[in-house]
């Protein structure tokens, strides 16, 4: 366990930003009266999530790697760290459908129902805790893979020239 503690921290991290992200949200009206524009605002949610993957496998180059990091051990880490996420990923969507907005769904099929952007049925089978938990799971996962996959370039150890086989011409 000791190989993956850096990803469980930033992972741990990650949900715990996740949830700030949620309660900020709320606070600015997202999940009530402003919920029209939830969707839009949440995409930046990306910039934050990128940071922290970034944080992420620089952190583990650093501390792990000894500062050398090629583009699979970059790779492979997002990803590991990516499936931690998406383990936990349930109990952040729990916390934040229970404590932090109990009527995000309710407003949310409101929403929806009153703008014919659902019928009743579909708004009620979309907007649920258990929906939401299956979207986030397999959301993160995919983002997670596709982030770590292009991270790991910028991340990695750029190969150093050996001088001494460079030969004059």
């Amino acid at each position: 366990m000791n190989k993956y503690k850096i990803e469980l921290k930033w992972a741990i991290i990650y949900s715990v930003m996740v949830l700030l992200w949620m309660t900020m949200e709320v606070l600015l009206g997202l999940h009530g009266e402003h919920i029209d524009l939830h969707m839009v605002t949440t995409m930046f949610f990306l910039v934050p999530m990128i940071i922290l993957y970034i944080y992420a496998l620089l952190d583990k180059k650093k501390n792990y790697y000894a500062g050398t990091m090629n583009y699979m051990q970059g790779f492979v880490t997002g990803v590991i760290l990516t499936v931690i996420i998406a383990l936990i990923s349930p109990l952040t969507q729990y916390i934040t459908s229970e404590f932090i907005t109990p009527d995000f769904f309710a407003n949310a099929k409101e929403y929806a129902t009153s703008t014919d952007k659902m019928t009743q049925e579909q708004a009620q089978s979309h907007f649920n805790l258990s929906n939401y938990m299956i979207q986030g799971f397999f959301g993160s996962l995919i983002v997670g893979i596709v982030f770590s996959a292009i991270i790991a370039i910028f991340t990695r150890s750029k190969a150093k020239t050996n001088v001494e086989n460079i030969s004059d011409n």
